[in-house]
């Protein structure tokens, strides 16, 4: 039984910087801090370029961190040492293209065990096609498909060999990093449900990275809210949809379709204006100040903090 309770993830205070030209620094992860349980799904919401993925990558280790530290199992994952590689194991990322993601020299099965071979889980090359077909099974597909190439097989197929690749060394903690927003809307729910019913299977912990609100609802425990490299608010999943605090948050929830023309009809949806700033070398205070309608003078003087001002409700806003 998985204890929900106990902290699997911590990320404190990470950033990820990036080097523009001379002398100018891309803030793309900025004082970025929050936790995810064992067993529990953290999903991350935010427009296009907020730095969702670039986090992602930093937690697991494919980007090296500016600064923060990020704990597994209260274990520096950026500090590991000799255990680097068995984190490795633990941790793993299904990626967002499940076509560029896969070689497509190899075939479903040599990519699936690739991960197998690594770590020498297997002694036998009886194993190692026992294993793979396993796998396949496990994700949806048949065995036949270890003989073919990623470009035989559909974008819902592939991505399921993606998710099949992951779970093939066993791990504890996966970021999906927007595995659905590659594939048809039809494929989607597909997808998703499939890795909900994995999580309840084998004990996983998600931190599911998307720009997709209904499907980040429908999939998470918890939410956090990005915007331009940090966290703006962070909640239970009922309590940010239903009663969103940042005007971001706000926004964003807005435009969420109900399939309801009556209820949709009479809906507000909150239109941001101003322009977005640059994350590169950012001015001081809060970086929504300009597309924010509750905006005030300290908004553009002081950068505000992410504090709990419910119950397990953090928000970064000086309205609070």
């Amino acid at each position: 039984m998985v204890n929900l309770h106990e902290e699997l993830i911590q990320v404190n205070n990470l950033k990820k910087y990036f080097r523009v030209g001379k002398d100018s620094i891309l803030k793309a992860v900025d004082n970025v801090s929050f936790s995810i349980k064992k067993g529990e799904t953290l999903g991350l919401v935010g427009e296009s370029g907020c730095g969702k993925t670039t986090c992602g990558r930093t937690i697991i280790g494919l980007y090296k961190a500016t600064g923060g530290k990020v704990l597994y199992d209260g274990k520096d994952v950026h500090n590991l040492g000799d255990e680097k590689l068995q984190f490795k194991k633990k941790a793993q990322y299904i990626f967002q293209d499940p076509y560029a993601s896969l070689d497509p020299r190899m075939t479903i099965g040599d990519i699936i065990a690739e991960g197998m071979d690594i770590h020498q889980m297997y002694s036998t090359k009886k194993e190692r096609t026992e294993k793979v077909h396993e796998q396949l099974k496990l994700v949806g597909l048949n065995p036949e498909h270890a003989v073919r190439y990623p470009h035989e097989l559909s974008g819902g197929q592939r991505q399921r060999v993606g998710i099949a690749r992951a779970l093939a060394v066993e791990p504890e903690f996966i970021v999906c990093d927007e595995p659905i927003s590659a594939l048809d809307v039809s494929i989607q729910a597909q997808i998703v449900n499939l890795l909900i019913k994995l999580q309840q299977e084998l004990g996983l912990t998600y931190l599911f990275i998307s720009h997709d609100l209904s499907m980040v609802k429908h999939i998470s425990d918890r939410v956090g809210v990005m915007y331009l490299g940090s966290i703006v608010e962070i909640s239970e999943n009922i309590a940010l949809y239903e009663n969103p605090l940042h005007p971001y948050t706000q926004a964003l929830i807005s435009a969420i379709n109900i399939p309801d023309p009556d209820i949709e009809a009479k809906r507000e949806r909150i239109k941001l204006e101003g322009e977005v700033p640059s994350p590169i070398n950012p001015k001081p205070g809060c970086k929504f100040a300009n597309r924010c309608r509750y905006v005030k003078d300290i908004c553009r003087e002081k950068t505000p903090e992410l504090k709990e001002v419910k119950e397990d409700h953090y928000v970064a806003c000086h309205l609070y």
